[in-house]
């Protein structure tokens, strides 16, 4: 008797089976092909689309990928030699700092950041960011770089706009101030003039008093230093120059404009105090701007008890997180009721020949250092307007 396998016992249904089984898998690969494919697609879509130049260089700085926008704003092919970009496209002047910071972040492994220009395929410049942070695997190795630079150039015509409205009105006010200022400036030189005239008095003799002519010399030179001193201020705040941050000392630039405004407060009857803390940390700031700030706060100050004098107090302290706080109190009629705050709206002003102006812009000057100015007032005794700026350690 011959008894034939089941139908699952034959060789050919093991064949089947394993077909199947190869088939099953093939199906499951192509599945996942076709999932990384389309996620591939989404992620192209998203670099492509995105509001940013796209780059990823190799470890060696080797260009393995530009996005559409890259290309189509530089002219350059998605692959290709960084070199070609950079001598190309980068304005000139911008060249030799940006070769330099990326030189050395690439060198340390360190991520980068600056501005610069780029050059638009039809010969326009305009400001971009860049950023670049490394790939690095499991041996802190850096394996890729990438890299994206945002068009900013909205924001520095911003910037500079803003720029050009602070110069506006600080040459505006400084000619509000010019007979203040040039009865401050005649103080010295009249001084001078009579030291001087002294001093000629005491060589003219029969028997000429050296220790007296060098006495009433020493006096002239000291006051022809002041009034070189003042003419340097009004120097700065006259000129246009580009912002520039460097670490200042607050007490110093309190003492010039201190010096500046004496005239106009003496003019009303004000008397200025300082209370200036020893020991503070020098904060990071660009000096003219910080002086704008300062001599809207004291002029406002002043301002407020044109009427009646009064006193009118600069205050230096540590403030909040390790900044500095400066305090300028009035002992004027105070803050309208209630809108603290609108008086640092552009064009909202109590004054009857105010252009609404010069709070709006301070805020935005300590704001852009990283700071920030409030106003203070209590039942119409007065205002405080108090200021704070990051250190230079910050």
């Amino acid at each position: 008797m011959t008894i034939l396998p089941a139908f699952y016992q034959t060789t050919w249904f093991r064949f089947l089976c394993v077909a199947a089984l190869l088939a099953f898998l093939w199906g499951l690969h192509q599945l996942r092909v076709q999932q990384l494919r389309r996620q591939e697609g989404k992620l192209r879509e998203a670099i492509e689309t995105i509001p940013a130049m796209v780059l990823i260089l190799g470890p060696d700085g080797g260009v393995q990928f530009r996005n559409r926008r890259w290309v189509e704003y530089t002219g350059l092919s998605q692959l290709g030699n960084a070199e070609g970009f950079e001598k190309t496209a980068i304005h000139p002047e911008d060249l030799d700092r940006t070769l330099r910071r990326w030189g050395a972040c690439f060198a340390s492994g360190e991520p980068y950041e600056d501005e610069m220009r780029v050059r638009r395929t039809d010969g326009e410049y305009r400001w971009f960011l860049a950023r670049a942070v490394p790939l690095r695997d499991k041996r802190r190795k850096v394996v890729k770089w990438y890299c994206a630079a945002t068009d900013i150039q909205d924001r520095k015509l911003a910037e500079e706009l803003q720029a050009e409205l602070a110069h506006t009105n600080r040459v505006s006010t400084l000619g509000e101030l010019a007979a203040s200022i040039s009865h401050e400036l005649k103080q010295p030189i009249s001084a001078a003039v009579t030291s001087s005239q002294a001093s000629l008095r005491w060589l003219n003799r029969d028997r000429p008093d050296l220790d007296e002519a060098r006495r009433a010399t020493a006096e002239s030179v000291k006051d022809g230093v002041r009034a070189a001193h003042i003419i340097d201020r009004l120097g700065s705040l006259f000129k246009k120059t580009p912002p520039q941050r460097e670490s200042v000392d607050a007490d110093e630039i309190i003492g010039e404009m201190v010096l500046l405004l004496r005239g106009e407060a003496n003019r009303y009857a004000v008397s200025i105090r300082m209370d200036l803390a020893a020991d503070l940390p020098k904060i990071m700031a660009d000096r003219v701007q910080l002086q704008q700030v300062l001599m809207n706060l004291m002029l406002n100050g002043i301002e407020a008890m044109k009427e009646t004098g009064g006193v009118l107090t600069v205050k230096t302290g540590p403030g909040e997180g390790g900044q500095v706080l400066i305090s300028v109190s009035d002992t004027g009629v105070g803050l309208p009721d209630g809108r603290a705050d609108e008086i640092f709206n552009a064009f909202f002003t109590t004054k009857p020949q105010g252009t609404g102006m010069g709070l709006a812009i301070s805020r935005s000057i300590v704001e852009s250092h990283g700071g920030r100015l409030w106003a203070t007032s209590y039942d119409g005794q007065g205002a405080t307007f108090h200021c704070t700026l990051p250190t230079a350690v910050a």
